[in-house]
């Protein structure tokens, strides 16, 4: 029908065409497919609660409640000084809002469970552990305080990029909202006989913002009441009077010094070495990042002009830097595979027309695919443009195949048009049978559930998607231009290169007839490729994602546990000072504090910018040493780095990519064997940035306090816990109203008593009887060791082990030197271990492959089964499949890759690609069979020679089409390079080799066949026989 109707095809292949380019500009961009992790946080402090007390009065009550809610995977925490904060994962299949709705419940019902004093209730919020931040914006000043441009930062700039379409989230880290701060002298405030307790209720009720209703006027008029209540400024507190003595007013300066300053002077951000504060962005889940960078790029100059121009905004982290450049990348490899799979057109049959026509099929089958694309809201990302890549090779094979056998009708004398009906018709069945059995081993990876069904479930659709297309124009609009394109004499052209296939053809008959009378030896190749494909797949180094080398290295700072705050502010500006001199380095942001990621007074966050080289890879690994060996010189710190991965799996945040958590419910066990683990862990070749989240060695000065002499003088535990916290808590005793925000008035100790312990003899309790009494007289001092975090897995102490992996180090075989270490150990009985994030995924993965290679072949088995009706051809046919495995796994072992789970996509599709070489020889050797009546060998025989051309044709175009995959040139190559690897070593190999073996086995399986046949006719006989004589 579409050949006796051109200019309908011709129409539908242009809406096809407009569709796909309309599709492609509108698809959103992305580096990986959106995969949402159902993950909430809930948060909860309690100011001055020590770890200890916020695990287990905080952490614990509301994880019993919460672990009762149906589909969590896992649940963790982390408890710090006055906070508290509860990961909780869900499977991949509970939808995230039901699971908040069970959260809000879960968090009501531990409510009177929880301490009254907790600042809140607790709070939750969903997040996704695999969205990075996509941009950070560093503001700096020569004129402002950090303080000031905090309260920017917060204030105005965060709200306004809260508005822009696609960001989800910002926080804003590296500083503290401004304040008031009443540092106070404690030797001073003891002459006066002044309380801290007093000296906080004065202060808050000299600072009052209260409604004061109205009164009306003679006139009739109304008048609001309005008086000088509020106190704004520093200026405003320090003539305070908070008492008198001898008559004599004491005013807040005499005692205090009294500043305009920051909340909580433990936070510190750095760019590029200035101080800084730092916004944090991340995008809504399925937004277009690059869209979403662009919008906050365009509004920037809006941005900047609605602060001080002082304070300048500077874009320190781009994420979609490298995207942009591995997107550009992989289109450009998609091109070259595209030109390359046509040029094997034009080599094979030495005809610009006859070339014309996968010119026109291929690349319409690709924008046939966007469309599809955007109707699925799939996304342009790193997978499904490799999934595009590698389909050029496959959808020119539809269309070479019809090809090429008109071409052949062409040659036998017919007309062109005659050809094209003829030849379709012909072929017609083969091309559906390698379509529908292609699809086929995909089917168990869509059915696949856990990380890698979700991540590449978009890669294989799309690839589904391109061949169901391909196999449609290959029918349709391929035969039709054949019939208007191609010439009388099409068949007749030669070129050296055909001349060149002709004389090996020649030599593949000679090597054929050889094989079908020594048909043992081949029978022997088949059945060694099997048992080499199985060990070969057992001792090769196996992993989960390859390394991607990003533009982004994370760095987590550590120092000694025992570090005060200006003392790790320095170690920070000294890493920063010398990462920022590496030639490589673009930009750097650093912070400590309660910004994102530091969680401890000892821990700190960098952000390491590099500069991306054009069409090259980026030299993370280089970089990486390069710091390592340099940041050395900073004595009691480490930096532990890696470069930020696209794909991030797990909740826990650790300092590694890697982790292995140990949960006991003795905390002393876990105590005394995470040392003893470190030690061994630390004697495993290939672990680099060893650590652990253990953090038991803080400082602590303990006040033991004599109860019955503090009952004596009338004073309680909670009188003392409240003169310590407004002694050294930083403890906010009043509130600033202003139009745009709310702020603090903070009072404390001045920070030079807080290097003195003795202070503690200057700091006096109220008594009953109105006396204040030193709170030596009734405690004593004692310094000691304390928990600085105290980290819970399933409600249970844990210590989680974090660690990268030095180059050419293959996780599979870390994950099963780490098990047998620990098995090994001789641990007590209430430990237990187990990886988690990507080494756990990897686990899973590795586990369900062998099944999942099962299932494909049994899903190709019955298509094929189903389409020849028969039990026989399909074996056949599948035992292309051994010879392929070999060459993949060699070649991944040759070029030093592990078998990563890219690789193992390869592979499945290789079950696709080298059976259709068997599929066009079966076909033919069948049809020889039932129209001619020729024998099986003669069948075959002829077969093969008959589609040797076609089968070179398809091969090559697969391979060419994967070649610029193993390549490897440019940003995110070492993603993309597994899979072509694969895939290229798995064709050549079962090319030299299936074209021998093919026919051995189809007639081997045909004897078989016709002995089981005569077998049981003879039983069916006998039977028979025995029936009548009865």
């Amino acid at each position: 029908m579409f050949i006796r109707k051109p200019i309908a095809t011709i129409l539908l292949a242009l809406g096809l065409s407009f569709a796909g380019i309309l599709a492609f500009n509108l698809l959103p961009v992305a580096p990986l497919p959106q995969i949402d992790f159902p993950t909430i946080t809930v948060q909860a402090s309690l100011p001055g609660g020590s770890p200890e007390v916020m695990a287990t009065s905080v952490a614990t009550p509301l994880e019993r409640q919460l672990g009762r809610i149906a589909g969590i995977t896992q649940i963790t925490s982390s408890s710090t000084l006055g906070q508290s904060s509860i990961t909780i994962q869900f499977d991949l299949s509970r939808d995230i809002d039901g699971a908040a709705r069970d959260v809000q419940a879960a968090i009501n019902a531990a409510l009177s469970q929880l301490p009254t004093n907790l600042t809140n209730n607790p709070t939750y919020r969903k997040v996704n552990p695999a969205d990075a931040p996509i941009m950070i914006i560093g503001l700096t000043s020569d004129k402002y305080t950090p303080g000031k441009m905090y309260d920017v930062a917060s204030t105005i700039l965060q709200q306004k990029i809260l508005r822009i379409e696609g960001v989800g989230q910002v926080n804003v880290g590296g500083g503290s909202l401004p304040a008031v701060r009443v540092e106070i002298n404690p030797t001073t405030l003891n002459k006066y006989g002044i309380g801290l307790n007093q000296l906080a209720t004065t202060i808050a009720a000299a600072n009052v913002n209260q409604a004061k209703g109205q009164v009306v006027n003679n006139d009739g008029t109304l008048s609001t009441i309005k008086s000088n209540d509020q106190m704004l400024k520093a200026a405003h507190y320090a003539p305070l009077i908070i008492s008198y003595n001898n008559n004599n007013p004491v005013r807040l300066s005499d005692i205090a010094n009294v500043i305009d300053s920051v909340a909580d002077v433990h936070n510190a951000g750095l760019a590029n070495g200035k101080p800084a504060v730092l916004l944090v962005l991340f995008k809504q889940p399925g937004a277009n990042v690059i869209k979403t960078v662009d919008y906050v790029k365009k509004i920037l100059p809006q941005l900047e002009a609605s602060i001080p121009s002082e304070i300048n905004l500077n874009i320190l982290m781009d994420r979609t830097t490298t995207i942009r450049t591995s997107l550009h990348d992989v289109e450009l490899t998609l091109l070259i595979a595209m030109f390359l799979v046509i040029f094997v057109t034009y080599l094979f049959l030495g005809s610009v027309r006859a070339m014309l026509i996968p010119g026109i099929a291929v690349p319409l089958s690709l924008l046939g695919t966007f469309a599809v694309m955007k109707l699925l809201n799939y996304s342009l990302d790193n997978l499904s443009l490799m999934a595009l890549t590698i389909s050029t090779g496959f959808v020119v094979d539809d269309a070479v195949v019809v090809l090429e056998n008109i071409s052949r009708h062409i040659a036998l004398g017919k007309k062109p048009l005659q050809a094209a009906y003829d030849g379709s018709k012909e072929i017609g069945f083969t091309v559906l049978s390698m379509s529908i059995s292609l699809i086929a081993v995909f089917i168990p990876i869509l059915l696949m559930t856990g990380i890698v069904g979700r991540l590449f479930r978009e890669f294989v659709v799309t690839l589904s998607v391109a061949i169901l297309i391909s196999l449609v124009i290959s029918l349709t609009l391929t035969p039709m231009m054949c019939s208007r394109l191609l010439r009388g004499n099409e068949g007749e052209q030669t070129n050296h290169f055909m001349n060149f296939m002709e004389r090996v053809k020649l030599r593949y008959s000679k090597g054929l007839r050889w094989a079908l009378v020594h048909p043992t030896m081949m029978l022997v190749l088949t059945v060694g490729a099997i048992f080499l494909t199985i060990y070969l797949f057992v001792a090769i180094p196996k992993g989960f994602f390859p390394q991607q080398k990003t533009d982004r290295i994370a760095g987590s700072l550590r120092a000694d546990q025992n570090i005060s705050f200006q003392a790790m502010k320095e170690k920070l500006i000294q890493c920063v000072s010398i990462i920022k001199q590496d030639p490589a380095v673009a930009n750097i942001a650093a912070f400590i504090g309660t910004g994102p990621g530091g969680n401890t007074s000892n821990t700190g966050s960098v952000f390491i910018m590099l500069k991306v080289p054009k069409h090259q890879n980026i030299p993370t690994e280089q970089v990486l040493a390069r710091l390592r060996s340099k940041l050395t010189a900073i004595k009691g710190a480490t930096l532990y780095m890696q470069s930020a991965q696209d794909l991030t799996i797990g909740g826990r945040i650790s300092a590694a990519q890697f982790q292995y958590t140990m949960s006991s419910d003795s905390l002393q066990d876990l105590a005394n064997w995470t040392p003893r683990i470190m030690e061994q862990l630390a004697k495993i070749p290939g672990i680099s940035d060893l650590n652990n989240d253990q953090l038991n060695h803080g400082l602590q000065l303990f006040v033991n306090v004599d109860h019955d002499t503090a009952s004596r003088f009338g004073i309680t535990p909670a009188q003392i816990d409240q003169v310590l916290y407004h002694a050294f808590g930083q403890s906010q005793i009043s509130v600033m109203y202003m139009p745009m925000n709310q702020y603090f008035v903070v009072m404390n100790v001045a920070q030079k008593y807080w290097q003195y312990p003795k202070v503690l003899d200057e700091i006096y309790v109220l008594s009953a009887a109105g006396n204040e009494v030193p709170l030596s007289a009734f405690a004593s001092f004692k310094p000691g060791s304390t928990l600085l975090s105290v980290n819970h897995q399933s409600q249970t102490p844990a210590a989680t082990f974090s660690f990268n992996l030095a180059p050419g180090t293959s996780l599979g075989g870390v994950v099963n030197t780490i098990t047998d270490m620990i098995s090994n150990m001789g641990l007590p009985p209430t430990m237990r271990g187990a990886f988690q994030g990507t080494a756990q995924a990897f686990q899973e993965s590795f586990a369900n492959e062998k099944y999942l290679i099962m299932a494909a072949l049994l899903a190709v088995y019955i298509v094929l089964g189903m389409l020849y009706e028969s039990l026989i051809h399909p074996l056949t046919i599948l035992s292309t499949l051994p010879s392929a495995g070999v060459g993949a796994l060699l070649a991944l072992i040759l070029c030093r890759t592990d078998l990563s789970i890219i690789a193992f996509i390869g592979i499945i599709l290789l079950i696709g690609i080298v059976k259709k070489n068997a599929i066009m020889m079966i076909d033919f050797a069948l049809d020889a069979e039932r129209q001619e009546n020729k024998s099986p060998r003669e069948a075959i025989y002829e077969a093969a020679l008959l589609r040797f051309r076609p089968i070179m044709m398809t091969t090559m175009a697969a391979l060419l089409g994967a070649l610029p995959l193993v390549i490897g040139f440019g940003v995110g190559s070492e993603l993309r390079r597994p899979l072509g690897i694969a895939i290229v070593g798995g064709l050549i190999l079962s090319q030299l080799l299936t074209l021998y073996t093919t026919p051995v086995i189809y007639l081997a399986l045909d004897t078989a066949s016709i002995r089981l046949r005569r077998f049981m006719a003879q039983i069916k006989s006998t039977r028979g026989a025995y029936g009548h004589s009865s």
